[in-house]
């Protein structure tokens, strides 16, 4: 007998199935994908017990021929592809012709189908690879899957399942994918009889709000790019809006949710300026790109995808996002805040310009350089909010524990956390300034002297024109001492020795180059910590409304350069609640 002989057909089949049926969500994946791509505008879904025992789908889309029933069965026999030339510029979702054939080889499946001008339908059975015969049936115009009993001749597979409560989530995760990516289909969902779900056509943004829910819809930003050949458009959350998982990642590419490396890492480039500790941003967006320049035959689950021009594609998707995540405070509420904004352009008005440093003016450091009488109006005064609309995040009343600012806008109460604001402020004038190679300095009038060992000393010798770059004067006074000349004129608030020792830890740990290429953003962000506005240090009603101004021309001011939020309102409605007011 020989070694070598071929695999019988239904085992060939059972292997195949493997790879594209894992468990009763990779089924209804396919059946979903099996709908759209027949045209359908109302697809329904009924699962018993997790989808273990039967899957039925339901869809109003073009059917299928009688007599192309039983090809509908055949292992490589699709409607979608004929060529190479297909095969390199995919537009449907499924192109194999192997999904049907794989899981009749280990379900048993019933098809019913009608088509447009047929006089009647047809359906079809098969189980365990064998395909009945064609039989007349009663049926509207679309096509009937039903899986039952799945894995019932593969014991050994069926082991692996979890409980139904699991399987069911997992199928809920496919439904959800097919139902955010197309908000012109109508979706339903059953479970044991019970409908969980129900999504009739709507818009893109509806249909995310009613799939994800509101917490989500209140902080998504519409994302809308156009490259000629690429183009991207969707909903990034708020960067206040973070999840402990990626469970509310949703990428599509030319209509189909993939997992990609590439575009996962330019989201989260997109967000690492804005996002807090370990949490995880949302998003729901939709890359179309020419589909000779993607290829989808990667993964036998057609999850993945490979880009012939990746470098473009990763940097269209990064600038895309971080500009739609780079609104103002007046444009980008914290958590769980209602917007703020009024409806109209923040013009600045006289005399107030960007938040700054003064230099020291008549015995008193103020800390803000545009902090000037006019800048206050009559809609500062404590109790009048006669001008509160003009300015979305309100005007200045009072100073918290030296911690936050109180405003009043025409909404009602604003919570400013000062050091947080003033922080992100900072860091994002730094960051503009160091780009343009324009640092600007200021003098200290008596160097400050501090004890430093050899490796700091050392490092300032070696490094003295990229401290010069970052604003810094810094030079050895003896083998163990440095005085720190100059600082960037934006920080000459700061405990000027603590800064110093900041950054050249820095420079010592990771070497110049990086620290001004990929490190950059980090030692910025350490930077503007130092020099931001600290706890208790009070300010006055001029200085707080300069802050409140600063917020409002600052993109990404919603969040600290930690990701946390700098201001949260709280809505009238929402005090006449706390005061039960009304009631």
């Amino acid at each position: 007998m020989p070694d070598i002989r071929p695999l019988p057909e239904t085992l060939i089949s059972q292997i195949a199935a493997g790879e594209v049926v894992d468990r009763p969500a990779s089924v209804l994946k396919e059946l979903l994908e099996n709908g759209l791509d027949a045209g359908a505008t109302d697809i329904g879904v009924a699962l018993v017990e997790g989808g273990v025992k039967q899957i039925r789908a339901v869809d109003n889309g073009a059917g299928i021929q009688s007599e192309d029933l039983p090809m509908a069965f055949a292992r490589h026999a699709t409607s979608k592809i004929a060529s190479l030339h297909d095969l390199e510029q995919v537009r449907s979702l499924g192109f194999r012709g192997e999904a049907l054939a794989s899981i009749a080889s280990v379900a048993r499946v019933a098809l019913s189908s009608r088509t447009a001008g047929a006089a009647s339908a047809f359906s079809l059975s098969a189980e365990g690879g064998s395909i009945g015969a064609v039989q007349p049936a009663a049926h509207p115009l679309g096509t009937t899957v039903e899986v039952s009993d799945l894995y019932y001749n593969t014991p050994a597979r069926r082991k692996f399942l979890k409980s139904d409560a699991t399987e069911l989530a997992h199928c809920e995760d496919a439904f959800t994918r097919a139902a955010l990516s197309r908000h012109d289909v109508a979706f339903s969902l059953r479970h044991n009889g019970r409908v969980l779900t129900r999504l009739a056509p709507s818009d893109s943004a509806y249909r995310v709000g009613g799939t994800l829910g509101a917490d989500f819809a209140q902080s998504m930003r519409p994302i809308a790019a156009d490259g000629g050949a690429i183009r991207l458009h969707g909903f990034a959350g708020s960067p206040a809006f973070t999840r402990a998982s990626r469970d509310t990642q949703f990428v599509y590419v030319n209509g189909r949710f993939v997992r990609d490396k590439l575009i996962s890492h330019a989201l989260r480039e997109a967000y690492r300026d804005v996002l807090h500790g370990e949490r995880h941003p949302a998003y729901v967006l939709f890359l179309e790109i020419d589909p000779l320049g993607v290829d989808v035959n990667v993964h036998p689950a057609k999850i993945e995808v490979r880009f012939r021009d990746p470098r473009a594609v990763h940097q269209f998707v990064f600038h895309a996002v971080a500009k739609g995540l780079s609104g103002t405070a007046a444009e980008t509420p914290a958590a769980m805040a209602a917007p703020v904004a009024v409806g109209q352009s923040i013009q600045p008005r006289a005399g107030q310009g960007f938040l700054g440093l003064a230099q020291p003016v008549a015995g008193y450091t103020a800390m803000f350089a545009d902090a000037r009488a006019e800048t206050l109006g009559t809609a500062s005064v404590p109790g009048n909010d006669s001008n509160a609309g003009e300015a979305p995040l309100g005007f200045a009343i009072a100073q918290l524990h030296g911690i936050y600012i109180l405003a009043q806008n025409r909404q009602g109460l604003i919570l400013v956390d000062m050091h947080a604001a003033h922080e992100r402020i900072l860091y994002e004038k730094l960051k503009a300034a160091l780009d343009l190679r324009a640092m600007n300095t200021q003098k200290l009038l008596i160097p400050s002297t501090f004890h430093a060992d050899g490796l700091d000393v050392a490092t300032v010798e070696e490094h003295g024109a990229t401290l010069n770059l970052l604003g810094f004067d810094v030079a050895a006074i003896s083998p163990f001492a440095l005085a720190v000349r100059a600082v960037p004129s934006m920080l000459a608030n700061a405990d000027t020795t603590e800064l110093a020792r900041a950054i050249l830890r820095d420079i010592r740990e990771f070497g110049a180059s990086r620290v001004l290429t990929e490190r950059r953003d980090e030692l910025l962000g350490t930077m503007a910590c130092h020099g931001a506005v600290r706890a208790n240090r009070a300010l006055t009603i001029p200085e707080m409304n300069a802050l409140l101004r600063e917020m409002e021309e600052t993109e990404r001011s919603g969040q600290c350069n930690h990701g946390r939020p700098t201001w949260y309102q709280m809505s009238l409605a929402d005090l006449d609640k706390l005061f039960m007011r009304g009631r």
